[in-house]
């Protein structure tokens, strides 16, 4: 059987592609903003078609349209967002409160014992909930989901103080700071606490050992 120790959650979560993009908008927002005058209008110009042109490669590259609508769509809430309350720093305001809701989302899924990199791991892998059915794997995915919460409680320490003092350079900068990068650090340390939580003889997370019945 394959061992533990070389199996890879990166390799299953794939890549930085999709944090990455999120990442621009942001910082076309800002960019229009500083050049226009600091018109937030022109930010959320910019921000818009910045995340249209990405939405359109992304299509090209053969993504779901569904997946590629959402994201352009919150790129358009975040402008119109700021647009409304006059306030620049509000177009970071639904990235600091989705961050909020997956913090607690994360940390509730451990605490009913559905951790969801479980949940979203073995969606992945077709296994259903047959993860679930494995002692040690639900202990294992119920260890390394702390990273992620880790990544999302990180975020909002971050982004809130900013938030708070009107800090938009430093909220554009960071939000593309702790986007991938992030994002890839949280699945190296999550893969890392699934294999240490597993015990020595485990398979693996690609394949759950379910007790039979009796």
């Amino acid at each position: 059987m394959t061992d533990v120790r070389q199996e890879s959650l990166a390799s299953l979560l794939g890549g930085r592609g999709g944090a990455l993009d999120a990442s621009l908008p942001p910082l076309a927002f800002v960019a229009g903003w500083l050049i226009w005058g600091h018109s937030i209008g022109a930010g959320a110009v910019v921000a818009v078609l910045c995340g249209v042109v990405i939405g359109v490669f992304r299509l090209v590259r053969g993504e779901k349209p569904r997946a590629v609508v959402l994201s352009v769509l919150l790129v358009v809430a975040a402008a119109l967002i700021a647009l409304y309350t006059g306030r620049v720093e509000d177009f970071f305001l639904i990235q600091l409160l989705s961050n909020v809701a997956s913090a607690l989302a994360w940390a509730g899924s451990i605490g009913v014992r559905w951790p969801l990199l479980g949940v979203v791991v073995g969606t992945l892998l077709g296994q259903k909930t047959r993860w679930r059915r494995d002692p040690a794997l639900l202990r294992a995915y119920s260890v390394a989901s702390w990273a992620w919460v880790g990544q999302y409680v990180l975020r909002v320490a971050v982004f809130t103080p900013l938030w708070l003092n009107a800090e938009v350079i430093w909220l554009g900068t960071l939000r593309a700071v702790l986007s991938w990068p992030l994002q890839i650090v949280c699945i190296v340390v999550s893969g890392w606490l699934l294999r240490r939580a597993l015990p020595s003889d485990h398979p693996g997370f690609r394949h759950p050992q379910v007790p039979e019945q009796a």
